[in-house]
């Protein structure tokens, strides 16, 4: 098949401006196909007989195809004009990101005691006893510096809303500087899908990673991305129990000398009953919305959220694979409908914080 593709391509002219060569991976990029052959005696390859070992199914296979598929791109020029530029593409993107990550791994070499400079670190040195904020903003990131225990908190602002990995081409994900910029503050190398030896977790630098956002929907957004870039492509953090996300107050109710976190309204309808006491004048309990981070102060930040005696931190688990691999492919891929369906049966549990 791959043999008939390209001659095709070659024939019609298709690939006369391509100056790299295309792999046969490149045609079979995105191809799945079922083909139902009855062999007499079959011979299987391993004890997991996941591949046929009789040599004579292959060529007549081969051929029988390569004539089909020969007739089919005759016929139809514009359906294999169709397939030539889809696997010009595979072959594009393939190459890109071989050279952005030859780029990486040469800049690597060069400056590798180097870190990012919004990255502020920590004293500590021993990976088991650190922990790295991810942080929305920097007005955010710079309440938390200030509010931070510099001995063993580290502090990454993020600019905004990192790429979605999961929509993104590799060469994308490699030349995406906010995503650079976590790998080398964490310690770790990007690795390619299919190189799962990539990620060396004994250069990692912290053994908590935090991702701290608002607690608002674009924050949730935050989140849910940088979950999708764990998940895709350093699944060990998360596998490893390494990836947390830190719950921030939604609300502070405050009366006199006496005030009160809260992280939902249940607690904030309770403290406002209590503050209210005999009178009942709610009117005279006061109650502040935290929109952001950064509507905290650095001791409140670090009184909530940042102190390990007081906060409360919400571990990043895998219970199936399959399952979030289904889940991130539904809510973060190209596919819409099935994206729609699941946001039109679960639309009345939903929330509008106005």
């Amino acid at each position: 098949m791959t043999r008939t593709l390209k001659a095709y391509a070659e024939k019609s002219g298709m690939l006369d401006k391509i100056k790299f060569e295309i792999a046969g991976d490149d045609f079979r990029e995105g191809l799945t196909a079922v083909i139902s052959v009855k062999v007499h005696e079959p011979q299987f390859e391993g004890q997991t007989k996941t591949k046929l070992g009789n040599n004579e199914v292959a060529g007549s296979v081969d051929q029988a195809v390569g004539e089909m598929l020969q007739n089919y791109l005759e016929e139809n020029p514009k359906d294999a004009r169709k397939i030539v530029e889809k696997v010009i593409l595979a072959a594009t993107a393939r190459h890109a990101a071989r050279k952005a990550r030859e780029m990486v791994q040469r800049k690597g070499e060069l400056i590798s005691t180097s870190l990012p400079g919004k990255l502020s670190d920590c004293s500590e040195r021993d990976p088991a006893k650190c922990e790295i904020y991810l942080v929305e903003g920097d007005s955010a990131g710079g309440t938390a510096k200030q509010g931070r225990d510099r001995s063993f908190q580290a502090i990454l602002p993020l600019r905004g809303k990192i790429l979605n990995v999961e929509k993104a081409m590799m060469y994308k994900i490699l030349e995406n500087e906010e995503i650079k910029t976590i790998f080398t503050a964490l310690g770790l190398s990007i690795g390619t899908e299919d190189d799962s030896k990539a990620l060396n977790l004994d250069r990692l630098r912290y053994h908590k990673v935090i991702i701290m956002t608002d607690a608002d929907v674009d924050g949730s957004h935050i989140t849910t991305l940088l979950l999708t870039l764990f998940f895709r492509y350093m699944k060990e953090l998360v596998e490893n129990g390494y990836v947390y996300i830190a719950t921030p107050p939604l609300y502070l109710v405050k009366k006199g000398n006496n005030q009160r976190y809260c992280w939902n309204e249940t607690e904030r309808d309770a403290a406002i009953k209590e503050f209210a006491g005999e009178s009942g004048k709610e009117s005279s309990v006061n109650v502040q919305r935290y929109k952001g981070l950064g509507e905290m102060n650095a001791e409140q930040l670090w009184e909530t959220t940042m102190n390990p005696e007081t906060r409360t931190l919400r571990k990043a688990t895998i219970d199936s694979a399959a399952e979030a691999d289904h889940i991130f492919s539904m809510l973060m891929g190209d596919d819409v409908p099935p994206r729609r369906e699941f946001i039109e049966k679960n639309a009345k549990y939903a929330k509008i914080d106005v």
